[in-house]
């Protein structure tokens, strides 16, 4: 039973009556945006738990250091990967870049470490600037603009190495091998610059005025035109960030390895995007969290690591897990979706 009453032409208050309380659905939005937000943290905590009950060699220090070291490289592309999907967009060259930037790293330290870091970057920065200003101001699908880059790239790849027949070579005594074998703390510098960059990138996504451009981009393109968001300018901003990041992820890598691997970043750009929707960020954009893709690409190693642990099973089964764990959870995004749109 509701009662109303009306002071000065206003109506007051509306009372409702204990029978007719209205359901709970603050708190059902919350837990579905929990889920959303920290699901995959909770799969991996699971997942290590499980691996190391089962695995004597899990939990190793050696282990661990490589699954770091491993997923530090796949991270950095996901950081930038993680702007562009919140926009609503999608870079399928990070692959592409993330080998350049490793060929472009070693064939560049020939002319000392700060040669060798910027021409990656320089280069990978311009490809995903281009891609930036086909999608923003020539209007074209990024799937169309990213594949053609992705294709681009792979080519120009493949003329640096006289069609992947020259390996260059980085020297074990300069400073950009040490960047990507020193150890600081006992932990691999690559882990301690990805970890840096995590901190930067969640800092500009959910403190800064870009970040909220992001944001408004991703969840209503228009609206946030009319909120006065420079939606152009910040498509190409992610788009020029992601092959940024592709790039110096590639050049860590050559950095590593001590050589620039032509065959590396093949399928790289779906681990990336795997990683970062398992980590919470919805294809459709508005919505997404740097920490998230993060856990979401731990989690894709740890799985990985598992299944090598296991030693009787192919490494094809990777992808065959990884492919039907990003299935579970994309419906499972689609599915709390559509219920906190109910409640």
């Amino acid at each position: 039973m509701t009662a109303h009453t009306e002071e000065a032409g206003v109506p007051a208050p509306t009372v409702e009556a204990a029978g007719d309380a209205p359901p709970r659905t603050d708190r059902s939005e919350r837990l579905s945006a929990l889920a959303q937000q920290h699901g995959a943290l909770v799969t991996l905590v699971i997942a290590m738990v499980v691996a190391s009950l089962s695995f004597d060699t899990f939990l190793t220090g050696d282990n661990l250091e490589n699954m770091a070291l491993s997923s530090a490289f796949l991270a950095v592309v996901a950081l930038g990967m993680t702007f562009v999907i919140v926009t609503g967009g999608i870079d399928l060259s990070v692959g592409s870049l993330f080998a350049l930037g490793g060929v472009l790293a070693a064939w560049g330290s020939r002319y000392g470490t700060v040669v060798a870091l910027l021409l990656p970057l320089a280069v990978c920065g311009l490809i995903g600037l281009v891609n930036g200003l086909l999608i923003a101001r020539v209007r074209l699908a990024p799937f169309i603009v990213t594949l053609a880059a992705m294709l681009g790239a792979r080519g120009l790849l493949l003329a640096l190495t006289d069609e992947g027949s020259r390996t260059y070579l980085v020297d074990k005594e300069s400073f950009l091998a040490t960047l990507g074998q020193g150890t600081l703390l006992g932990v691999g510098v690559p882990v301690w610059i990805t970890l840096a960059l995590f901190a930067a990138g969640a800092v500009a996504l959910r403190r800064t005025r870009f970040g909220q451009y992001v944001y408004a981009v991703g969840g209503n393109e228009d609206a946030g035109a009319l909120m006065g968001a420079p939606v152009a300018r910040t498509k190409i901003t992610v788009y020029t960030l992601s092959g940024l990041c592709a790039g110096l992820a590639g050049a860590l890598n050559a950095a590593w390895l001590a050589s620039g691997v032509t065959i590396l970043g093949t399928g790289m750009e779906l681990e990336a995007i795997s990683a970062v929707v398992i980590g919470g960020t919805l294809l459709t954009g508005g919505s997404g969290f740097i920490s998230g893709s993060l856990v979401g690409v731990l989690l894709l190693k740890v799985i990985q690591n598992v299944i090598n642990q296991i030693g009787s099973l192919d490494s094809a089964y990777q992808q065959v897990v990884s492919g039907a764990f990003l299935a579970v959870v994309v419906i499972a995004q689609t599915w709390l979706g559509r219920r906190r749109r109910v409640l």
